[in-house]
């Protein structure tokens, strides 16, 4: 799974969780992640209405798993401020991991979910990403938690 971290964006100015996967889906198109913007904010939309994606330390992780995702892909947004999110935690939400998925790989969807769930259980991993102003080290440190 390298490669999958399409892009770090800083300083997003959220103010809640559907600001965010708002702009989440309007990326995955301008990325070339997926080819329907609406269909993939459903998808994020879906999935929030299930249970809270914000998780500890900061971090939510969204995921939009839709026919509109050409190729199973990662995008990283810090947040300007806390951002308002329905978490696991007590923590205020100030960075998203989002995941971008087909329709039809769930095989997929739930290796990259579990990695990075894994990840955010790791408070070295957290304070790096949530310290570093730098879009590659970022990345990098996410492909390595994938690979």
């Amino acid at each position: 799974m390298s490669n999958i971290v399409k892009k770090v964006y800083f300083d997003y100015p959220a103010e809640t969780s559907q600001d965010a996967i708002e702009f989440l889906s309007d990326k995955a198109v301008k990325l070339g992640i997926a080819d329907d913007r609406d269909a993939v904010l459903k998808a994020f939309e879906e999935r929030e209405a299930l249970g809270p994606t914000g998780m500890t330390r900061g971090f939510a992780l969204p995921h939009a798993k839709t026919n509109a995702v050409k190729e199973p892909a990662v995008v990283v947004v810090k947040f300007s401020d806390k951002v308002e999110w329905k978490a696991l935690g007590t923590t205020p939400i100030r960075a998203a991991i989002a995941i971008y998925v087909p329709e039809d790989d769930a095989a997929t969807h739930l290796a990259i979910l579990s990695k990075i769930a894994t990840l955010l259980m790791d408070a070295d991993f957290c304070e790096k990403v949530m310290d570093s102003t730098d879009d590659e080290t970022i990345a990098a440190l996410i492909e390595k938690g994938l690979a």
